[in-house]
């Protein structure tokens, strides 16, 4: 009887260890996720600390799909009923930013730009489909396919010989025929996933033509992709385009690939040249060649670090979220280690 008692008393510390101390059941990429939504998420909205704490549907995307990962369904629900409520237009696109009152009290004019953005409406459409896989609920599906249904018939074009992703509803498509276009809208993995549940080639076409205008945007002595590309009759040029550098957008070229599992050297290599120099900058104009003085953050380190482990087979450490990292270079952490995860390289 003893042994028994004891065994109980030992089943009875166990059970109370395990749920007081909840941290010791997470994954790493939980633990960051854990993080996160401390540190940006705040009753469904995600909010840039980089950017004047306003909020914006690619970074709803961003908090959904990092939840999902996670297995984070309540989590996920605020997220979604906060990017509903407040950004989704009857088109079922996103208006693309929210900028909070200093009243702390917000009504319409809180949304101060109601264009979409277009990487947005994809992050968002990709989460949703995936916790539809993960938790088996058909509202999910249906809210994304409508998504999907609006991006198609707004925002997909066939011009130049390639199927493009418009930035934007309005602002992108200029007089004289030519398309402003960024290729970081390209989210690869979201692009597969498409093509999976709905049937529609039309993914698959527009991930061929992401892939394809990686090939030949290549600018500078470091053949890199700008941020933003002016495409027209004429061909493919910088002149125009809202920046000239490689940067913040294009650096997540490298981890989107990752994440959709397509390990294409030849797409891949002039990153990996950019980051083995001893100073990697966070941004180089791709016109001048002029680079900024300042390094590049934890979360393009992330994305470095992530896509070499990848690439070679072998892990690198990646940098951690700390209190002082921002919205932006934390998201491309999480990205950086779902890419991981995705490939087996814990």
């Amino acid at each position: 009887m003893k042994s028994i008692k004891y065994i109980v008393i030992l089943l009875v510390i166990t059970i109370f260890a395990w749920t007081q101390w909840p941290e010791a059941k997470l994954t790493p990429f939980q633990k960051s996720w854990a993080t996160y939504k401390t540190q940006f998420v705040d009753a469904g909205r995600v909010i840039d600390t980089g950017n004047q704490n306003i909020s914006h549907s690619e970074g709803q995307g961003y908090g959904l799909l990092f939840a999902v990962f996670a297995n984070d369904k309540n989590q996920f629900k605020s997220i979604w009923k906060w990017t509903q409520q407040t950004l989704q237009r009857d088109d079922q696109l996103f208006s693309w930013q929210y900028t909070p009152s200093k009243q702390g009290k917000c009504d319409d004019s809180c949304i101060t730009d109601p264009n979409n953005a277009t990487d947005g409406d994809i992050l968002i459409a990709w989460a949703l489909l995936e916790a539809h896989k993960q938790w088996g609920k058909p509202a999910y599906l249906n809210q994304a396919t409508a998504i999907l249904a609006s991006i198609k018939t707004k925002l997909i074009q066939h011009k130049f010989g390639y199927q493009l992703i418009l930035p934007g509803e309005v602002g992108f498509q200029h007089s004289d025929g030519s398309i402003q276009i960024n290729l970081s809208y390209w989210v690869f993995p979201a692009l597969n996933l498409f093509t999976e549940m709905t049937n529609d080639p039309i993914w698959t076409d527009v991930y061929q033509s992401g892939l394809d205008l990686m090939e030949v945007t290549r600018f500078g002595d470091w053949k890199l992709p700008s941020d933003w590309i002016i495409l027209s009759e004429d061909g493919i040029t910088l002149s125009g385009a809202l920046s000239y550098d490689y940067g913040y957008n294009a650096c997540r070229l490298p981890i989107y690939l990752m994440l959709a599992e397509d390990k294409n050297t030849s797409l891949i290599a002039p990153f990996m040249a950019f980051w083995e120099q001893d100073f990697v900058p966070a941004t180089v104009n791709l016109e001048n060649g002029q680079v900024a003085d300042y390094a590049y953050n934890s979360g393009m380190q992330a994305i470095a670090s992530a896509t070499q482990s990848i690439m070679n087979s072998q892990n690198t450490p990646l940098p951690t979220i700390q209190q002082t990292t921002d919205y932006y270079s934390s998201s491309l952490i999480l990205l950086s280690q779902l890419a991981l995860l995705k490939s087996d390289l814990k």
